[in-house]
């Protein structure tokens, strides 16, 4: 996916807050990015406006072929259903549905019948099995993001988007999510694009965009965490 010339103002007049201002990217099928950057930097923005969450103000987000910033409400709807996966800070899960009900439901919701192979697959990697039949308030901060991890990863999306998805988890159960991302992209060429503000979960990527004032001001590839943690000293600075 890519995107273009991306400007996103909230308000106008005076009041108005330009949160982009002309970022651009591309995003290699199969690569764990991350998007860092200072609070109030634009990194969430960014994210919810390639995730289609947010309508920009110009510019252009390609999804494949389709360019998204065009789409009506319903097809966008339609598309973030079948070919883009959420993982988020706080779980999102429904509280009356067990571990493997809440999996399934992307699924259901986009008329797609689940591969169950695929399915077990998710599940086991993720070490779901004895937990499927278990509510949220039943499991863990740990076990609930790896339940939404599955979830989003269930109808094979073609980018996966995650916004702070170890904000909420104490560092074993964060490694643990973050070690199956890594193992998403590198065992099922999955498309991996997450925002965080920690540079140990940056270290599990492929490369870190850095944004400032609504811009892309640094790349870094192969990132290790001392390398992040300079990078982020130096903009701070």
């Amino acid at each position: 996916m890519s995107a273009a010339g991306l400007v996103k103002t909230y308000g106008s007049g005076d009041g108005a807050v330009t949160a982009l201002r002309g970022v651009s990217a591309t995003f290699v099928r199969g690569q764990f990015t991350a998007i860092m950057g200072p609070s109030g930097s634009g990194k969430s923005t960014f994210l919810h406006c390639l995730a289609g969450l947010d309508a920009v103000t110009s510019g252009s987000v390609v999804v494949g072929e389709v360019d998204i910033t065009g789409l009506s409400r319903t097809r966008l709807a339609e598309l973030r259903r079948e070919r883009l996966g959420f993982v988020f800070q706080s779980f999102n899960l429904l509280p009356m549905l067990t571990a493997e009900e809440n999996i399934l439901l992307t699924g259901r919701l986009a008329g797609c019948p689940a591969d169950r192979r695929w399915f077990d697959t998710i599940v086991d990697a993720l070490g779901l099995r004895e937990r499927l039949a278990h509510r949220p308030a039943e499991m863990s901060g740990g076990q609930q993001q790896r339940v939404a991890v599955a979830r989003a990863l269930l109808t094979r999306p073609e980018v996966l988007f995650a916004d702070e998805p170890t904000g909420n988890l104490d560092s074993r159960s964060g490694a643990e999510v973050l070690g199956f991302l890594r193992t998403a992209v590198d065992s099922y060429g999955q498309t991996v694009i997450m925002v965080t503000h920690d540079p140990v979960a940056a270290a599990h990527t492929d490369r870190v965009l850095f944004l400032a004032d609504g811009t892309i001001v640094d790349e870094l590839a192969a990132p290790t965490i001392d390398a992040v943690h300079a990078r982020m000293r130096r903009m701070e600075g």
